[in-house]
Order: C-alpha cells, then structure tokens, then sequence
C-alpha cells in the first residue's frame, strides 16, 4: 500500500513538472492604451474645424500577429450625451409646419471614428451591435418607447443623417496608422461645430476579427476669450444674462426707429 502512494505520489508530481512549461509558455493577453497629449482643447467663434491626434499602444502584443497585420484599431471621439428633439416637416396649405416628432435621450452631440481599415473588413457587422460601435450602430433611446417602430426607426436614420450632413458624425477610414509593432496613431476630426464639453476618446483593439480589449481617456472641450466669458456668464447667471439681452434687443430696435426713422 505504502509503494502504491509513493507511485502516485510520483506521478503527480510527474503531471505538475509536465504542465508548468505549458503553463509558463502561455502568452499574456493583449491589451491596449490611448493618451492625449492635452486633455482639453479651447476654441474660440472663429474655429474652422481641426484634426485631434490621439497616440496609442498595445499591451504584449503577438509579434507574429503584428507582422501579418492581424491587429485592427478603432479609435471613437464621442461628444457629450443631449436629449435631441427631430421633427418632421409636411406642407399643409402651401406651408411647412412641423407636424410629427420624436425626441431621443442621451445621443453624442458628436461622434467622430477613425479606423486601420474599413469597418467590413475588421470584423462582423453583429460585433459593431454588441458594442454599440460606429454611428450606424449608435443606440439611440426614444423617450416614449411606446411609439411604434417603424416610426421610431424613421426618425433614427433622419438624427443619423442631420449629424452627418453638420459634420458631427464622420468616419475617417485609415485614420488609424500603426507607427511600431505596438505603437498606433489616429487622427480624428473635430468639427467647426463641434460642442464645448467633456468629451470622450474611446479605442478598441480586433485580433483577426475578434474584440480584445478597450481603453478610454477623457478631453475637455472649451471656449476661450471673451467667447468663455459670455459662455460663463450665460450659464452662471442665466436672468440676468437673459435680463440683459432682452433691454439690450430693445434698445437696438429703439435706437433703429430713431436712425431710420422717415420724416
């Protein structure tokens, strides 16, 4: 009996130092990192639009895997959520009024992407849905869930395509560009509209089509100047700043009357 434990003993011990190379051997899991070289940007009322270059990595990184380009990033700057109110216009008597509407919760004011390749050639169409990635696959949350949705998906592609046509929603394919086996850059584009906030910057890594890892890092959008200080005003001291405009509109209509006034 005392040989029979000893033997077993033995062979376990024999099944531990076989597996423990195959357990060293095993490669660590990939991961991913983005930084901002500023995490906040000032703009002022005569910005015209500017390209955001995001720098990136990736975490133990298979150099096989690297050389056969099998590595994709997605890189997403998504402006702050805003409810969005859309209204559908008809002519009723040979004038448009607005007769439907649909408002929608927490929607990115702005949602620029920028990727290694073009989005069907990274992975399948369902993993954009999981990961709500790429405007077209965007949730947007109708405040009455009630409404039916035919109606709802209507209204849905009519956001999609205002953000588009404003220049708020772009996509920038190649806008992602692998410097090393590990080191990435994108460039995103920020709009002339793009809306003062916090905004966030977002990177997914694909392994030959499969979701690895994401990264996030925040960027701090604001105006500069004396266009800051009628923002700060406008929303710290909101009567009397509305105060002020309304004297300040009667004063110019006023003083109109007086100018143009015909004799």
């Amino acid at each position: 009996m005392k040989g029979l434990r000893t033997l077993a003993a033995a062979s376990l011990l024999s099944l531990i130092a076989a597996a423990a190379p195959t357990m060293a051997q095993t490669p660590p899991t990939e991961g991913i990192q983005i930084g901002l070289s500023t995490d906040a940007v000032s703009i002022t009322a005569g910005f015209s639009g500017a390209d955001l270059t995001i720098f990136g990595s990736l975490e133990n990184p298979d150099p096989l895997v690297a050389r056969q380009g099998r590595y994709d990033v997605i890189v997403v700057l998504e402006g702050p959520p805003k409810p969005v109110v859309v209204r559908r216009k008809d002519r009723v008597l040979g004038v448009w009024v607005n007769l439907e509407s649909e408002t929608f919760e927490n929607v990115p004011v702005s949602y620029s992407v920028a990727t290694t390749r073009p989005l069907q050639d990274i992975t399948e169409p369902n993993s954009y849905k999981q990961l709500s990635l790429g405007a077209s696959n965007l949730y947007m949350q109708p405040a009455d869930a009630g409404d039916s949705p035919v109606t709802i998906e209507e209204f849905t592609a009519a956001l999609r395509e205002r953000k588009a046509a404003a220049g708020l929603y772009s996509e920038n394919v190649g806008g992602v560009q692998f410097l090393s086996q590990n080191l990435f850059r994108a460039t995103v584009r920020l709009a002339p509209n793009v809306p003062v906030g916090t905004h966030k910057a977002r990177a997914f890594l694909f392994k030959s089509g499969l979701f690895i890892k994401e990264s996030s890092a925040q960027l701090e959008i604001r105006k500069s100047g004396f266009e800051q200080s009628i923002f700060r005003v406008a929303h710290d001291y909101s009567f009397l700043y509305g105060f002020f405009a309304v004297s300040l509109a009667m004063i110019t209509g006023w003083l109109g009357r007086l100018i143009f006034r015909k004799d």
